[in-house]
């Protein structure tokens, strides 16, 4: 693993920050710390289907998740002037106050992650998704962010998300996330 520092500046957006770091690099990697403060944090909360967005000066806590060039996927927690804690999945319009300095790990060439959005039907998840739906996009981020590889697939009727496994269709992302929480996706992970 390489590990590189990062310094952000006042009005930087921290998640397209990232995203274009791994781009640039062409790499995969984590995030290993984070120090810094934002003056607006937009993050997503289960259950909820637009970003939630709160302004003032936000000590952030924690950032961790994934980096790869097809993407990010990332959880931010942060206290507010009351230390009030938040959290959620780090959204575009989080933006530093003063500063922030990461530590961010690449993965080395050989043992960088593959893409994990398969356009075959080896993957054994298939999941239907609809453009611009919140719900699909937590979806791909939990796929993602644990490595599963899967396949899009046409919607069949009925609301989306449509997330079928090994062919048995499980329901959509609230049945997805209740198996990630029971740790019963660990054996569809890449490598």
């Amino acid at each position: 693993m390489r590990a590189l520092p990062i310094h952000l500046e006042a009005g930087s957006d921290l998640r397209a920050s990232l995203e274009h770091l791994a781009a640039s690099e062409q790499s995969s990697g984590f995030v290993l710390s984070v120090v810094g403060n934002l003056s607006q944090a937009s993050f997503a909360c289960p259950g909820l289907d637009q970003p939630t967005v709160l302004l003032g000066e936000l000590e952030i806590i924690t950032l961790q998740g994934t980096l790869s060039p097809q993407g990010v996927h990332l959880h931010l927690s942060f206290s507010d002037p009351g230390c009030q804690v938040w959290g959620g999945h780090l959204e575009h319009g989080s933006l530093v106050l003063k500063g922030a300095d990461l530590l961010v790990g690449f993965l080395e060439q050989g043992g960088a992650q593959q893409p994990t959005a398969t356009l075959h039907s080896q993957a054994r998840v298939q999941v239907a998704l609809a453009e611009g739906c919140a719900w699909s996009r937590r979806t791909e981020r939990l796929l993602q962010g644990l490595a599963i590889p899967y396949e899009v697939v046409a919607a069949g009727p009925g609301p989306l998300p449509q997330i079928q496994i090994d062919g048995q269709w499980i329901g959509g992302y609230n049945e997805l996330a209740s198996l990630h929480a029971r740790g019963s996706l660990q054996a569809l992970r890449h490598g």
